[in-house]
């Protein structure tokens, strides 16, 4: 997922990267576990450009990984679909006042700013690897609802409310001071 600098014109150049489910688990897993599956692979389109100094790209990713519903907990499959857009300039001879980004800067060639669409660059390539990984990481639902009509699993006897009707009915959740109110309550009759 390099682009040499040298080979860029004014004129956009675009470049097509795909990201597989083995390159996602490496990526994902130096964190920790992997949190989202591949279903399929993750296609990155860029666009890249030079205007002056500075360096712009605009993209898009899209993909599918499989992801657990947050109200009744069946495994789906989401679609990620994310555009992007970031402005690059030269950081000549300074160096981030960051030790992660001036690493990155000498690593990768970008550095990032406070947002992900300002930045800057260093060197002769861009190693847009750790940029678009980030992308992704962006463009995972907080919340996974595999439809929004879905009735979840009910609070008070697990059932899922997708596959059929619970007995429950509409119970009153007691807050957590339940306890002392009715306390409360019987101190109040015992002084009666």
């Amino acid at each position: 997922m390099k682009i040499l600098l040298e080979q860029l014109a004014e004129s956009p150049e675009r470049y097509r990267f795909e990201g597989s489910a083995a390159w996602w688990s490496a990526r994902a897993s130096a964190g920790g576990e992997a949190p989202y599956v591949l279903l399929r692979p993750l296609g990155f389109e860029v666009e890249v450009r030079r205007n002056g100094q500075e360096i712009l790209l605009e993209g898009a990713l899209r993909g599918e990984i499989e992801v657990e519903c947050s109200r009744c907990l069946v495994r789906y499959g989401q679609v990620l679909s994310d555009e992007f857009r970031l402005v690059l300039e030269s950081s000549g001879d300074r160096l981030p006042a960051d030790p992660e980004n001036a690493e990155a800067l000498e690593r990768d060639g970008v550095c990032l700013g406070d947002d992900l669409e300002v930045g800057s660059y260093r060197g002769t390539e861009l190693d847009l690897e750790a940029y678009l990984a980030e992308r992704v990481a962006l463009a995972w639902p907080v919340q996974p609802v595999c439809r929004e009509s879905c009735g979840g699993l009910c609070p008070h006897c697990g059932i899922d409310r997708n596959q059929n009707q619970c007995q429950c009915g509409e119970k009153r959740v007691e807050g957590p001071f339940a306890a002392l109110a009715s306390l409360k309550a019987e101190k109040a009759e015992g002084n009666s």
